[in-house]
């Protein structure tokens, strides 16, 4: 593993009553590497900024995800190269939803992750927003 992981969690511990299952970590420590700050993305196609058709919050998610991984490796980065995420939903009620989502593409990453519930995003049919930063190593 390329980068350090402090106190390294699941979040079906913290949280028990929530369904989730998040690795997530107190901290990350990185060595070298270049550095990676993706904009929120955002549940829209990444070539056209078309909107996706869903307003449901687990399937934003996953588009979110994936153009979060998709933007990772055209860096020349993976998933694991993350080492920080800050999630923005417009309704708590969608953590669920939205973390149990985040989960499968985090699985084993163990990133630092910071979720806000906020009044909006840039348009109103957004639910989620994710940004992150992700650390390539060196060769």
């Amino acid at each position: 593993m390329a980068h350090e992981r402090l106190r390294t969690f699941n979040t079906r511990d913290t949280y028990p009553e929530q369904k989730l299952d998040n690795d997530l970590a107190q901290a990350v420590i990185t060595r070298g590497g270049r550095t990676v700050w993706l904009r929120g993305q955002c549940p829209q196609d990444l070539d056209t900024a078309k909107n996706i058709e869903s307003h449901d919050p687990a399937e934003q998610t996953h588009k979110v995800m994936q153009n979060i991984r998709q933007l990772l490796e055209e860096a020349g980065g993976e998933m694991h190269h993350l080492v920080k995420l800050v999630v923005y939903i417009t309704d708590v009620r969608h953590r669920e939803a939205v973390y149990r989502t985040m989960g499968e593409y985090i699985k084993g990453v163990h990133p630092v992750c910071t979720g806000l519930v906020v009044q909006a995003l840039a348009r109103p049919e957004w639910l989620v927003e994710i940004d992150g930063t992700a650390v390539i190593p060196d060769e």
